[in-house]
Order: C-alpha cells, then structure tokens, then sequence
C-alpha cells in the first residue's frame, strides 16, 4: 500500500501576502512529504470561491517540479470543459518533461455550479465539453507530426503541439468518478480513477468495485496503484482532539455539499455525502489514534485499496503518519 497528498492550499487571504505565506507553506509540506517516502501529491483546481484554493494547478506543480526530484505530481483534476485543450497538452507536457516523467494527469468534468456560472458555461454541456477535449489531448500526444481537428467546440489547423512528453506515449490519465456509467467510462478509456475524500469507505469500495468490473469488461489487467482513494486524516488522540475534528469536518462538508448542489436544490453531484453528517465524518473519514487509523486502512486494503491520498487536517499529520502508521503497510 502507497501513501500521497492530496488536495492543496485553502485560506482566506486578503491580501498578497497571505497567498504568499499559504503556498509557501505548502510547497515546503510536499517536500517534507518526499522526504518522508509519499509517493506522490495530487492538486485541485478550483475557482471564485474567496477560500484562496488552487485556481493554477499546472502552474504550482511546475514550481513543484523544480523543487522536488522523486514524488510524483498529479491534477486531481483539470477540469476540462474550462480550458482550450490545446494549451493545456503544452502546458501538461512540458510539466511532464521538467519533472522528468513525474506527472499523473487527472482529468474531470467539474462539480460545481458556481464555477460553471463563473466562466458562462453551461453545466449541462460539462460532459460533451470533456470528451472533445480529451480527443483532442489524446490526438496531440500519440501523433506523430502536424494533426487537424475540426468539432463541435474547438478547431484547429495543422498544428503541432511541444514539447513531446517523457512518459510514453503520455502521462497516466486519471479520472474523478462516483456515478456508475462515470466509473464504467473510466475504465473503458484507460483512466486510472481517482475517488473522493468525502464518501464513507462503504461506498469509495462499491464505486471501487463497479470500476474494477468494467476493467474486466474492457479487457485491462488491474493494478491497485491505479486506482487512489482520497481521505481526509484526523490524528486526535483524545476525546477533545476527537470532538474537535468532528466539529470541524461536519463544517467542511456543509461547505463542500452546498457546491455539489445545483441551484435547483435536487441535481446533485456524486461528490456530495451522506446526508447525515456524522455518519460521513465517522465513516469516511481516517480519524482517531494511528491505532484506530491502521484499523480503517486495513479495511480498505480489503476492499482492495493500494493507492491512499491523505489530505491533512490537523498539525503534523504528515510526520505523525510517515512515522506511526505508514511501516504497518510497507510490506
């Protein structure tokens, strides 16, 4: 079982220098997280919520690049329907080439409307905005030479798209699933999935399943680093530290549930939890003592689970992880 980070910077910033001090100190949690043996860190995209989350993800994983040499660098996701394809293949490669093949490219559709109403494009068009990207990202990275490509939303002419990626023939395409027909795309188009932090982990290991099907279907060997669960991590070794986390988690998802509903109250994403709070926290969430933590992720090593990525929500989860919990999973 393998270990990363996932998620990014969140803060409210008034000003440049709190976007300053946020980053810092997350470029300097994912190399501390190198130096403790996480495999790889996985960044968000999002935009307009005033919370000072990753807008560029691209952008600070090149940084990241540069500052980093072994962990791997992922997206989780672009969110393709926002973006011209063709800027994002350069952008994408040449990440892949500075890290040296280090890149893993997550790819989805978006969740929230807000974004959708943000950049006037209409949600309902996410999923066919999505696909045509993605011909047009895959075109660009398997072609040899100069390639035309004339759709519904993009066209371009002989063009030629550089720098070539190192990894052959491209990154490792992941894609963010819950919906059973998403997770069955997954595994037709020969994605990795990337499965959310907020679902308990009965759910995560049934959407786990249905895609390990499919995977059968489409005739492709499974390989349990190619699918990651994210999760958020509480150490509290006490019932206050214990009472503390709830509290705040339960205000997390209240947060993340109104993003994942659209405006008319009833479409909702697959990202949105159980409706019962409490019941999200307590079983979606790897909380407690590294004991009762080594309990949950034996459950999800079961379900077969390889891939963990952790996104930490209290002061040196990282270190008090590398140290306590993650030896019991190094065989």
């Amino acid at each position: 079982m393998k270990f990363g980070m996932f998620g990014g910077i969140s803060a409210v910033c008034g000003d440049v220098t709190g976007y300053q001090t946020s980053y810092e100190a997350y470029i300097d949690a994912v190399i501390e997280a190198e130096a403790l043996g996480y495999h790889g860190n996985f960044v968000v995209e999002h935009h307009f919520t005033g919370m000072g989350q990753v807008s560029a993800s691209l952008n600070l994983l090149t940084f990241l690049a540069a500052r980093t040499s072994r962990i791997r660098l992922g997206t989780a996701v672009v969110v393709l329907p926002w973006h011209n394809p063709v800027l994002i293949a350069e952008q994408a490669a040449t990440l892949d080439l500075l890290s040296g093949g280090r890149f893993d490219f997550g790819v989805g559709k978006g969740y929230r409307f807000s974004e959708f109403e943000g950049f006037t494009i209409p949600i309902e068009e996410a999923t066919e905005r999505f696909d045509e990207a993605m011909t047009v990202i895959r075109t660009a990275w398997t072609t040899q030479g100069r390639f035309s490509h004339h759709g519904k939303r993009w066209r371009f002419e002989d063009i030629l798209v550089e720098p070539a990626t190192v990894q052959d023939p491209h990154p490792p395409f992941w894609m963010a699933a819950g919906r059973p027909q998403s997770l069955r795309d997954a595994a037709e188009g020969g994605y990795n999935l990337l499965l959310d932090q907020f679902q308990t982990v009965e759910v995560a290991l049934e959407r786990l399943a249905v895609y390990r099907r499919a995977l059968e279907g489409a005739e492709r060997e499974w390989n349990p680093m190619g699918a990651a669960v994210a999760r958020a991590l509480y150490i509290a070794e006490t019932p206050s530290q214990r009472e503390a986390a709830v509290a705040a988690r339960i205000r997390q998802l209240t947060f993340m549930n109104a993003h994942g509903t659209f405006r008319d109250g009833k479409a909702k994403s697959s990202m949105v939890s159980d409706q019962d709070l409490v019941k999200a926290t307590e079983e979606g969430v790897l909380i407690g003592s590294p004991e009762e933590i080594i309990d949950r992720l034996h459950k999800l090593r079961e379900g077969g689970v390889g891939y963990v990525l952790l996104s930490p929500q209290t002061e040196g989860a990282m270190r008090i992880f590398a140290e306590k919990i993650m030896p019991a999973f190094s065989s």
